[in-house]
This record gives C-alpha cells, sequence and structure tokens, in this order.
C-alpha cells in the first residue's frame, strides 16, 4: 500500500477518536502507562497495527549509537504517537516528538495528551514535517 496524506489524515482521525474513546471511559488523572495500556487495548479493537516502546535508532557520522530512545506508539508504520498524562504541554514534548519523527523517517505525529478536559479540543496536536509534503494527497 502507497502511503497518501490522504490515508494519514484519516489515520489520524482513528487514532484521535480511539484516545477519546480511553478518555471518556477512563477519565483524567491517571498515570500515562494506565492511558498507554487503554490506548493499545483501544487500538487492538479498531484493528489498526502498532508497535509500542519502539526503540529509536540513532546514528552519528554513520554509527550507530547506544541509546535508548523509545517512543509510545509507532502506528501503521508511518504515525508516531507520544502520550502524555501531564497538567501542561511543554515545548521540549513537541521537539521530542518532532525528532522520533525525523528520527523514523514518519511524515507525522500525534502529540497526545490524557489530563484534560476534551482530548479533541484541547488534549492532541498533530504535527507534519517535510516527509508529508512529499507523499501524494490522494
Amino acid at each position: 500500500m502507497i502511503i497518501s496524506q490522504k490515508y494519514l489524515d484519516n489515520l489520524t482521525y482513528e487514532v484521535v477518536g480511539a484516545a477519546i474513546e480511553v478518555h471518556k471511559t477512563m477519565g483524567r488523572g491517571l498515570l500515562e502507562s494506565v492511558y498507554h495500556e487503554c490506548l493499545k487495548e483501544e487500538l487492538n479493537h479498531r484493528k489498526i497495527n502498532f508497535l509500542t516502546e519502539l526503540k529509536i535508532p540513532v546514528s552519528y557520522r554513520n554509527k550507530k549509537l547506544n541509546i535508548d530512545f523509545r517512543c509510545d506508539l509507532y502506528i501503521e508504520n508511518c504515525l508516531v504517537v507520544e502520550l502524555k498524562a501531564v497538567q501542561d504541554i511543554v515545548p521540549v514534548f513537541e521537539a521530542q516528538l518532532l525528532n522520533y519523527m525525523k528520527l523514523l523517517k514518519a511524515p507525522k505525529g500525534i502529540l497526545i495528551n490524557f489530563n484534560c478536559n476534551n482530548i479533541f479540543q484541547e488534549g492532541q496536536q498533530t504535527f507534519v514535517n517535510e516527509y508529508f509534503s512529499k507523499l501524494p494527497k490522494q
């Protein structure tokens, strides 16, 4: 299958919908690890393929470094999802997600914060990078 911008937009919609369902069921105020496990169950229920706690390879000067970067979810080999359960999203969380996207050559990423009143309105941010603009629209 060829990944397109439309495919990624639809996948993003599905993943955010899964996060909304978890948030609706579990509420706010739990640990990130609880939401992570619930979201994995919801993604499985929706038959969305993902890897969890994926170790992200880091190279410098053509040498693979022993660095333990792990993204929370890598969905359908094209969408990075980073989960939080914090009072405020700070710029370092966005930088973390953007770096994971770059290292994985992933065109899109979602930062989801479960410690909010409404995931759709305030609890998620979507990011794209140069890989996204190179994808076919359809």
